[in-house]
């Protein structure tokens, strides 16, 4: 394959390496990208009708109280009483479901789901767990299904409340409800559908995780059948597609770190921009690469999309703190103003929370999952992240689908059609060029105002203390962990590796 979209004549490198920066690459017949919860709710719900053999939900949140498909109302069956309808139509078809521990009393202090939990507790073809194999302050952050091994979704999505939400992201849509009838602001998200030999690795990665949480083993189903929703779209035909993971060292199973090394790779290899829709941006590692990178070559641009400020107050004195220094620091050696990071709003002004975790590198590269930008999602809590790279030979056709990605996600923070986007991107050939002629008032892309900091918020930040990225991390005095910490780690790092490539060379 030409590196045409780089600009140059040299064939792609594949940065994929099975046991070093992912675990497994995998062949799938059809994979898609699916934009925002309404879609992917109703996909998986019709996934789950068809399946015959299992259901396995393996999630870092679930609510039963939840409907896959509101009405205009934001009414409807909810989770709980559709999983009782599958069981009772098929009592052969098991529905294994594996929640993160954190907030479990909570789900029986609410009476309606305590109700619902007690009849699935009752009904044989129901498995409800909870997730506690972890270090302390660790979370289970995955959010991954599978149906009878042969159709998986990894992503970004939880089946929880507080997620449902149409592309368009109206100011006042009554679908968007809370269980309790309030309403929630607009929420975007992404996930990858995927199926044949790459969802059987998921289930793999399912079933070992069911293991370890429940000590108990969920024997393999096969199923010959067609899993794939007839209405939902395909974007990929035959790639490979690599899982990479985070995962503390936790009893007998030791540390996974390949997420943070594929995010040095991508960064290492990006040679004309980077998309990042992501929650957070705190590891000082990754904020080093992007760095360093930068400083290399003027011709890289990296655009963010991200939400305005984190979920919840705390999160909000940590996380928004950490990534105005680190965002500080890189405009630093950022002399043609190339790294922005934007904040979606509605045509009413309401920004939009972005939960989605996607990366785009060039057009070759593309990463949907689970594992946020800081340093959590790179070495404390489980993740699990799809990759598809066009450098490996099966792949070599889909630069301009991922293309089609970009420009759709892009189009729909800004309010234009695909079209009107690709037209001024191939005029302007600059992402953040485009982006800037595009923005205007209504539905659109705010520039993240960097507003240093207070003492309070600074010295959370600082010194990392919701956001370690192993759990020891915790307990470390403050003098051995921090930014500035990560940040010197992370140039160290990159030093190191390039003299290795100058070595082998």
């Amino acid at each position: 394959m030409v590196n045409e979209e780089q600009g140059g004549d040299a064939p792609l490198t594949p940065i994929l390496e099975a046991g070093r920066n992912c675990w497994r690459i995998e062949r799938s017949a059809r994979a898609s990208a699916v934009v925002d919860a309404a879609d992917y709710y109703h996909y998986v719900r019709e996934a789950m009708i068809a399946a015959r053999r299992r259901i396995l939900i393996i999630g870092w949140d679930f609510d039963t109280r939840i409907t896959l498909e509101p009405d205009e109302n934001g009414q409807g069956e909810s989770l709980g009483h559709f999983f009782l309808r599958l069981a009772r139509e098929n009592p052969a078809r098991q529905i294994d479901i594996l929640k993160w521990s954190f907030g479990a009393l909570k789900q029986f202090l609410r009476p309606r789901a305590a109700w619902t939990l007690l009849r699935w507790q009752l009904t044989r073809a129901i498995d409800f767990r909870f997730d506690s194999f972890h270090p302390v302050g660790c979370s289970h952050h995955q959010k991954i299904v599978v149906i009878d091994e042969r159709f998986a979704v990894c992503g970004g999505i939880d089946i929880s409340c507080a997620r449902w939400d149409t592309n368009a992201h109206e100011d006042d849509d009554a679908r968007r409800k809370l269980p309790d009838g309030k309403p929630y602001g607009p929420w975007h998200d992404v996930t990858m559908m995927l199926d044949g030999d790459a969802a059987h690795a998921l289930a793999d990665l399912g079933r070992d995780r069911w293991q370890h949480a429940t000590r108990h083993a969920l024997p393999p189903v096969e199923d010959d059948h067609d899993h794939w929703p007839a209405d939902a779209p395909v974007d990929f035909r035959d790639v490979d597609i690599a899982i990479a993971r985070t995962r503390s060292a936790w009893r007998d199973c030791d540390e996974v770190r390949e997420i943070e090394a594929l995010w040095l790779d991508m960064i290492a290899a990006a040679q004309r921009f980077i998309y990042i829709e992501n929650q957070y941006l705190t590891s000082g590692r990754i904020a080093a690469a992007i760095a360093a990178r930068m400083k290399e070559t003027d011709a890289l641009e990296i655009v963010v999309v991200m939400p305005r400020s984190a979920d919840g107050w705390l999160e909000q004195k940590a996380m928004d703190a950490a990534r105005v220094q680190l965002a500080r620091a890189i405009s630093k050696v950022d002399r043609r103003n190339r790294f922005r990071i934007y904040v979606p709003m509605t045509r009413g002004g309401t920004d939009i929370y972005v939960h989605a975790k996607v990366a785009i590198v060039d057009d070759r590269l593309l990463k949907i999952g689970s594992a946020n930008l800081n340093n959590r999602s790179m070495g404390l809590d489980s993740e699990c992240d799809v990759i598809i790279d066009a450098a490996l030979p099966a792949n070599a056709t889909t630069p301009p689908t991922i293309a089609a990605l970009r420009t759709r996600l892009l189009a729909e923070h800004l309010d234009v059609t695909p079209e009107v986007f690709a037209a001024r991107f191939a005029e302007m050939g600059s992402l953040v060029d485009t982006i800037e002629s595009l923005r205007g008032p209504g539905k659109t892309l705010d520039l993240l105002d960097l507003e240093k900091p207070g003492p309070f918020e600074q010295f959370i930040a600082e010194n990392e203390l919701l956001d370690p990225e192993k759990a020891e991390g915790f307990f470390e005095p403050l003098n051995r962990r921090g930014l500035r910490i990560r940040w010197r780690e992370g140039m160290a790092r990159l030093r190191a590796r390039r003299r290795g490539r100058r070595r082998r060379r």
